[in-house]
């Protein structure tokens, strides 16, 4: 029988391994930089096994054994979509956080075994957990100098050449010598003399500069390190360097090849040098331990202050939100007309909307993927539409769009769920929906004390689905970056379980977060609701110490017609009314005849 192309692919990864002398190998979707969303010479795991999601690894063993021999690791947001991309019979799906590469390695790794990774694309913790857990059958990971994937990808994209921008002080409100500043005083209030910053976003915010080299995150592949003096160097591939970037980073930043990254770090031997676990590869500590630096774990530096917006990105953010929301509008009143014709199908609406925020005239991308999803592919929550999976949107349904754009002045990230007519939502299409929204809306009304996590606000948005013996298997909320990642951490709304990082964070003023409760029924259908927050000081008389709220940043109608008005409190009622108010007050004099008139009706009290 001949082999399909992931077999032939799993075939020669096996091959290559017994090569090397490497009993098995992990793949994760990660690069150099431990980014969420990767660029397409990093798409390893996608390119060996089919899978399209944003969140996965996979283990392979060269020899099969007893078993399959190799395995899909995913959590909640990828179980339905991992078994429609990757081949059951090549792969065992195994589901995070139930379990982990490391437990399945320890179970199926024979005695001496050689497990190889690529310390470019591993954390440190993740390395030095893996190692403890096989240790105990006398196996041992292997760092290998190459990947073996890039071995046998004959045609792996190259890394993009896009230049390096300057992203200007006016809209970052803060110029790079002040945050190179800030990053100073840290280290030297700590006694330290530099600190590595590898995260793509935390470079982009720290010298306000940005790029094109991954999909929908307008950052340029590069290090920095910078030093207590105020000082830093970039290292970057040369070809981006444009002579705006060199004028905007001034004479007090060394601009570097980006192959000079692991000798710099090399020769920093007898210096206390900062890096964060969470955020930097394990070659970034291999390296310095090589040239008898001192490593001290930290935070990076960048990943607070770049999460409170200051003014300025607060007030960019507001507009793009404005801008992205008539877009929206305009789309929701397209699909209210063309859908229930039918014909529309999830591709032809993903397009229409982002031609819709196109046509503002400014928009830089997409800030994801959208997630298009009709009928039952809403019930996986970060699926993803193809030509092979894009389907219909029928009349007579529930479709979920889950989308954002990228613009100079902020980073947007909005879900509506909508019933496409004729004929009427079911009783529990519409309780769940109800259920969902009741969530959104405790959490948008929370009033919190400074000091108060994710974790702790997280059971507001799902009391209501628990009280039917319901829930949802994503986070609440994540971090948004201003003209950066649409997911950025440190705070982040969700259950606090298996250490989850970013619950711990307490709140601030100035961070930005999703407020997304959502249902998810299997092969049937799914609800999400999603406006962005501000996390904002709130004055309360006679409060006893600080107190915090939320400030809605998303501006667009919400479906009435999933909404069970007899499921709704006289307050929830009222937030209602008010949102919609707002919402017509700032989308009405962008948008003008019939996308206006249904704005209007969209926007009636209940």
């Amino acid at each position: 029988m001949l082999m399909n192309t992931h077999e032939a692919r799993l075939d020669a990864l096996r091959k290559e391994l017994k090569k090397r002398e490497l009993d098995g190998f992990v793949i994760p979707i990660s690069d150099e930089h431990m980014s969420e969303y990767v660029g397409g010479y990093a798409q390893r795991l996608g390119w060996l096994t089919g899978f399209g999601g944003s969140a996965g690894s996979a283990a392979v063993l060269a020899n099969a054994g007893k078993g399959i021999g190799a395995a899909m690791f995913v959590d909640g947001r990828y179980t339905l979509q991992v078994r429609e991309q990757v081949d059951g019979r090549l792969y065992e799906y195994q589901s995070v956080p139930a379990t982990s590469i490391a437990a399945w390695l320890a179970d199926n790794v024979e005695p001496g075994a050689r497990i190889g990774f690529d310390p470019w694309l591993h954390g440190k913790p993740w390395v030095e957990a893996t190692a403890k857990a096989i240790a105990a059958k006398g196996a041992v990971l292997i760092p290998v100098a190459d990947n073996p994937i890039d071995a046998i990808w004959s045609d792996q994209p190259a890394p993009s050449p896009a230049p390096a921008l300057v992203h200007p002080t006016e809209l970052a409100g803060q110029s790079s010598e002040s945050k190179r500043s800030q990053v100073a005083e840290w280290l030297a209030a700590r006694g330290l003399d530099a600190a590595v910053v590898s995260a793509l976003d935390g470079v982009a915010w720290l010298l306000n500069i940005r790029g094109a080299d991954v999909d929908h995150t307008p950052v340029a592949l590069s290090f920095v390190l910078a030093h207590a003096d105020g000082t830093a160097e970039l290292f970057i591939a040369e070809d981006k360097v444009t002579p705006e970037l060199r004028a905007h980073l001034g004479n007090a930043v060394t601009i570097r090849p980006r192959e000079a990254f692991v000798p710099q770090l090399r020769a920093l031997t007898g210096k206390k040098v900062a890096v964060d676990p969470e955020r930097a590869v394990q070659a970034v500590f291999a390296a310095l331990a090589d040239a008898g630096a001192q490593v001290i774990e930290l935070t990076d530096p960048t990943v607070l202050p770049k999460a409170v917006k200051n003014q300025v990105e607060q007030a960019g953010q507001r507009a793009a939100q404005a801008r992205d929301g008539a877009a929206i509008a305009r789309f929701l009143h397209w699909l209210s007309i063309e859908a229930p014709k039918g014909g529309i199908d999830e591709l032809a609406a993903a397009a229409r909307l982002q031609a819709f925020r196109a046509e503002t005239g400014l928009l830089r991308d997409l800030s994801f993927d959208t997630i298009s999803a009709a009928g039952p592919h809403a019930a996986s929550p970060h699926y993803k539409v193809d030509e092979h999976s894009n389907i219909p949107i029928e009349p007579g349904s529930v479709y979920l769009v889950d989308s954002g754009g990228q613009y100079a002045d902020g980073t947007t990230d909005i879900t509506r769920t909508v019933w496409i007519g004729p004929g009427e939502p079911s009783a529990e299409h519409k309780d769940r929906f109800t259920r969902v929204l009741k969530g959104h809306i405790a959490l948008a009304l929370a009033i919190f004390p400074q000091g108060t996590v994710g974790s702790q606000l997280d059971t507001l948005a799902r009391q209501f689905l628990w009280s039917a013996g319901l829930d949802y298997a994503h986070g609440t909320g994540h971090g948004v970056g201003s003209f950066l990642a649409v997911h950025e951490g440190p705070q982040r709304i969700a259950k606090a379980q298996g250490g989850q990082a970013g619950t711990g964070q307490e709140l601030l003023a100035g961070m930005i977060l999703s407020n997304e409760p959502g249902y998810y029924k299997a092969g049937d259908f799914g609800i999400r609701i999603e406006n962005l927050v501000l996390v904002e000081e709130r004055a309360i008389p006679g409060a006893e110490g600080r107190f915090l709220g939320f400030e809605t940043l998303t501006f667009a109608p919400i479906d009435t017609t999933l909404v069970d008005v007899a499921l709704l409190t006289p307050e929830e009622i009222a937030w209602w009314n008010a949102y919609h108010a707002q919402v017509k007050a700032l989308l009405a004099p962008q948008l003008d005849g019939a996308d206006r008139v249904w704005l209007e009706a969209a926007c009636a009290p209940l």
